[in-house]
């Protein structure tokens, strides 16, 4: 099987040669090719050959264009700090929606006249020429709250949550009508899936959860799905409380990082949900060997089951012994 083959197989319930493989990398591809982050992240012609580069060194069954959470901040007019080797940081102090009332005036970017967001589509094109035929090709959005926060700035959207509804409610709005048009141009120049990156979702809990995020997550990942292709929803941290509610979204592919046990998520999703993850990235994949890794794996197998993709609990991190990302490989390619 090819790795777009396997990946399609354990999403559709059908067998597979063995488990496919979708660790997230990103400076772990840029230093693969040995070059400065920032490169990796403002062009795509250098994002391709990292990844291009790191999918064929390690057998991985797909490529992404995943590289930091501020493309669609930079191109809305956020402050963006840049730094050399390092992802850029939305500077939230002086967040874009830091007056609410800003939000009426906001217009979506025309991605055809975007800088960042553009280069990911364009990532993903010359993605799809290289490698669609063989590997899956994986665009990237951010998710309604992550994006949200974002742009209104994490602390004070914790606020608006408690504070005032319908200002959410519009952000999200906004942010959900914004995403589907950013997917839909990766799926038109050659995606094979989307991923979904949330991360402050993990940080509210289930009652906020239900309320606010969970809908614009289901709306999002419905809407791209009837676009034409799978979703993965990846929320970095603890999501053990709202395990059963991202189960409920509809995505594809749930990530699950590593403060997240597998055996939890599975219990909360059901049978038929396809799990990623929860390797620990630092202490067990990094700090780790190649026989303690394989190990970790198969405990992870043990818990996910069958409908089980290997990956870290998040980005394989900077620093990474290579051995011990084979160690990845060797495991998946010995199980299915």
């Amino acid at each position: 099987m090819t790795g777009r083959e396997r990946v399609q197989a354990r999403i559709q319930g059908r067998p597979v040669d063995s488990l496919p493989l979708m660790p997230i990398t990103m400076m772990f591809a840029a230093d693969t090719i040995g070059v400065p982050y920032l490169e990796y992240v403002t062009d795509h012609r250098v994002l391709a050959e990292a990844q291009l580069e790191t999918a064929a060194k390690f057998d991985f069954d797909y490529v992404s264009v995943i590289s930091d959470p501020a493309r669609e901040a930079s191109d809305l007019g956020a402050k963006i700090q840049w730094f050399d080797n390092q992802p850029p940081a939305i500077v939230e102090t002086q967040a874009l929606l830091r007056d609410k009332t800003s939000l009426a005036g906001l217009r979506r970017p025309e991605i055809a006249d975007s800088r960042r967001m553009l280069d990911r589509v364009e990532g993903v094109r010359l993605l799809a020429k290289q490698a669609g035929a063989c590997k899956i090709v994986e665009g990237w959005v951010e998710g309604p709250c992550a994006m949200a926060a974002d742009l209104r700035g994490l602390n004070t959207l914790m606020l608006d949550l408690y504070d005032d509804e319908g200002f959410v409610i519009d952000l999200f709005e906004f942010v959900v009508a914004m995403e589907t048009e950013f997917a839909r141009a990766q799926v038109r120049a050659g995606a094979t899936l989307i991923g979904i990156g949330d991360a402050a979702a993990s940080l509210i809990g289930p009652k906020f959860y239900h309320r606010f995020v969970q809908p614009y997550e289901q709306k999002l990942i419905r809407t791209i799905r009837g676009i034409g292709v799978p979703v993965r929803l990846h929320i970095c941290g603890n999501t053990r409380k709202i395990l059963s509610g991202m189960g409920q979204t509809g995505a594809d592919i749930i990530d699950l990082d590593f403060l997240s046990p597998l055996a939890e998520g599975r219990a909360a999703m059901g049978e038929s949900q396809v799990l990623l993850g929860n390797m620990d990235p630092v202490r067990a994949l990094r700090d780790g060997s190649p026989d303690s890794v394989f190990q970790r794996l198969e405990a992870c197998y043990a818990d996910a089951g069958p409908r089980y993709i290997v990956g870290a609990g998040c980005e394989i991190a900077r620093g990474t012994p290579h051995e011990n990302v084979m160690a990845m490989t060797r495991f998946a390619r010995s199980r299915n």
